[in-house]
């Protein structure tokens, strides 16, 4: 694990790299708010730290994003937002597979395939889930899957980008569940 990652992530996250330092979590989350109130998200296609099946990769043409589903956020909470992000590409920033919000803020699912009600720009500039798409010979990539509950309503454009999203959120998660799943592409 870097130096540069909070102990509290080194938990969440073990085998962390260099680059977890950058992810959304690390930025306005905090020891306090992960897991916070037993705020937790899971996935019925995968488990933490365990592959993705590559149907939801760019190894299949109509790859969609994996069914997610999330605890009750605790008290207070007013609004979900959701961030998926890659943090072992090389680039300044985690490439950014999912922006989303528009959740009711209570327990609740994604289906396999369905977007958030609301959304911003993935690393692409799309709105929606960007397959991760790792290079052959990589070694396995980390996609953290980030569900930040919110103190106030969430109420940015839609199409934003990252950084207005992190912007948005600054001193306002009281809760962050974090889910991670791995993808290595095989040669083919």
């Amino acid at each position: 694990m870097a130096d540069s990652i909070p102990a509290w992530l080194g938990r969440a996250l073990p085998n962390a790299g260099a680059g977890h330092a950058r992810l959304a979590v690390c930025v306005v989350g905090s020891a306090e708010t992960l897991g916070a109130g037993g705020f937790a998200l899971t996935s019925p296609a995968f488990a933490d730290r365990e592959p993705l099946d590559p149907m939801f990769t760019a190894d299949e043409e109509d790859a969609c994003a994996p069914p997610l589903a999330w605890t009750a956020p605790p008290a207070g909470t007013r609004a979900l937002v959701l961030v998926v992000e890659d943090p072992d590409a090389l680039a300044a920033d985690p490439l950014v597979h999912l922006l989303g919000w528009g959740m009711a803020p209570r327990a609740g699912v994604l289906l396999e395939g369905e977007d958030p009600p609301e959304g911003g720009h993935n690393s692409s500039g799309i709105e929606g889930w960007l397959a991760p798409d790792p290079s052959v010979g990589d070694p396995a990539h980390d996609y953290v899957f980030q569900l930040f509950a919110l103190d106030v309503p969430f109420e940015l454009a839609p199409g934003s980008d990252r950084e207005a999203v992190i912007e948005e959120m600054e001193d306002h998660v009281i809760a962050v569940a974090v889910l991670t799943a791995t993808y290595r592409r095989e040669e083919q």
